[in-house]
């Protein structure tokens, strides 16, 4: 007996628990909600139109990304991210970043340029309206083409893992004026030493680019820590 014959799904559907789990993700990342503030299921429930269950399924899940933290007689809360944290996902990043513009630059493909290029030019739309929000999500795509071109999936499973806190320090950063270099171009040197093949080149800024940020999230950070002292 032959086995039943199934479609290939191209595009998986975006089930409601995922709309929500964006939503509360991006409100958090852009600061809707700050650090220490609960998150009350109730409103929750009555602002975004669906059930306790959806809310608590959502919760749970941010809870294993690191953007929520569940306190015994509190409940849910928006994490903190604190210095030891930031520092560890900017180590986290340089390993993993670095090796995957290395391996871009080394093997990247005319339609693969094609699509950098485009990814970066999104970038600098955003930068350009100067809405945060966009700026991230944008800078995220951008990252996501340089790990497919490198062909690091795993790489990038865990830099998925890390992915709402690493958006959370990237809002921390991309107000800062106290930046070596502006996030663009350290963009723009990045594709350019992946475009042109050079990898040493692009694994230097990418280096260069997660100094620069990982001071910059350490001074914002410490400012909040004597701010709140």
């Amino acid at each position: 007996m032959n086995a039943p014959s199934l479609t290939k799904i191209d595009q998986p559907p975006v089930t409601l628990r995922d709309m929500v789990q964006d939503k509360l993700r991006e409100a958090i990342i852009e600061g809707v909600f700050q650090p220490g503030e609960r998150l009350v299921e109730r409103p929750l429930c009555d602002q975004l139109g669906v059930s306790r269950t959806v809310i608590r399924e959502t919760i749970r899940f941010l809870e294993a990304e690191g953007l929520v933290e569940l306190l015994p007689g509190r409940g849910p809360i928006v994490a903190n991210i604190t210095l030891a944290d930031a520092r560890q996902i900017y180590d986290i990043r340089r390993m993993l970043e670095t090796a995957a513009a290395g391996a871009c630059a080394a093997a990247i493909t005319p339609d693969q340029i094609k699509v950098l290029n485009a990814a970066l030019r999104a970038l600098k739309s955003e930068f350009r309206h100067k809405k945060p929000g966009g700026v991230v999500r944008a800078s995220n795509a951008f990252y996501a083409e340089i790990f497919a071109g490198a062909g690091h999936h795993i790489a990038w499973e865990v830099v998925q893992r890390l992915n709402g806190r690493i958006s959370r320090l990237r809002m921390l950063t991309l107000g800062s004026n106290k930046r070596d270099r502006p996030g663009i171009e350290h963009m723009n040197a990045i594709c350019t030493a992946i475009v042109t093949n050079d990898a040493d080149a692009a694994k230097h800024a990418v280096m260069r680019h997660l100094d620069d940020a990982a001071a910059t999230a350490e001074r914002v950070l410490v400012q909040e820590v004597i701010h709140d002292g």
